[in-house]
């Protein structure tokens, strides 16, 4: 098979790339299985394989991220296998990721918020954001043709930032449970002697379900998922599409 037709073949609609295994599910899992359902093509680059986090391994994160994957009906999941806890905003690193884009060529990619706690957090979205840029010229060279996503979004929206915009997911939300458990080694369990982390005290994921409440309350829904723009928001027709919205928001 040609390279062209490789490149054809693995074209994506949407990638969103995550530092750790898990970090996409927790943050926008609910808006990927709507895109799937709208039959858009969707894939997850993860930077890291997890190896630093108080639990689990990474072989068994790379099992859990494959089980979630088969859920969200992806079309690609990949690990650019970077060190866990040592992202580095560097030339090599920004090539990696670009290499991703302008192999799948999304229309829209996905990314960390870049005001976060974890610096891996932190890291991955500066490096994102530089490599969707860089992505698009001609003379930042990997032996394929230069493209530039139309979109870049962030989630994982700290508390006080007014979303974008938000995605109404309550059709979702019970199946974005059953994904972000597939990565049990990271959750409640009584009978783990590992150590407490921020995932793993039982008060977690009930307060991702009031989080995902709160967004959808915002627009009249069960549930929501909310994203950031750093560009302005075109709309064609300001009458179809919140008449529209409004519509659905109310189902």
């Amino acid at each position: 098979m040609s390279k062209i037709k490789q490149e054809i073949n693995s074209k994506l609609d949407v990638l969103a790339f995550g530092a750790h295994p898990d970090d996409v599910e927790l943050s926008m899992s609910g808006t990927i299985l709507k895109f799937a359902k709208l039959g858009h093509r969707v894939g997850i680059v993860d930077m890291t394989r997890g190896e630093m986090g108080s639990r689990g391994n990474a072989d068994i994160r790379s099992i859990e991220a494959r089980n979630s994957a088969k859920i969200l009906r992806l079309k690609v999941r990949e690990n650019l296998c970077f060190e866990d806890g040592q992202i580095q905003d560097s030339v090599k690193v920004r090539l990696s990721v670009i290499k991703q884009i302008r192999l799948y060529r999304p229309s829209l990619v996905f990314t960390h918020y870049w005001d976060d706690p974890h610096p891996d957090h932190i890291c991955a979205s500066r490096i994102v954001s530089a490599a969707c840029y860089l992505s698009g010229l001609k003379k930042v060279v990997t032996d394929q043709p230069r493209f530039r996503p139309k979109k870049l979004i962030y989630f994982k929206l700290p508390y006080g930032v007014h979303p974008s915009f938000l995605v109404d997911i309550s059709r979702f939300f019970e199946k974005k449970m059953k994904a972000i458990n597939c990565f049990s080694s990271q959750l409640h369990n009584p009978k783990s002697k590992q150590p407490k982390t921020y995932l793993s005290v039982p008060e977690f994921l009930p307060s991702l379900r009031a989080l995902n409440q709160y967004y959808g309350s915002l627009i009249n829904s069960t549930y929501a998922e909310a994203f950031f723009s750093k560009e302005a928001i075109a709309v064609e027709d300001p009458l179809e599409f919140f008449v529209k919205d409004a519509k659905v928001s109310n189902r």
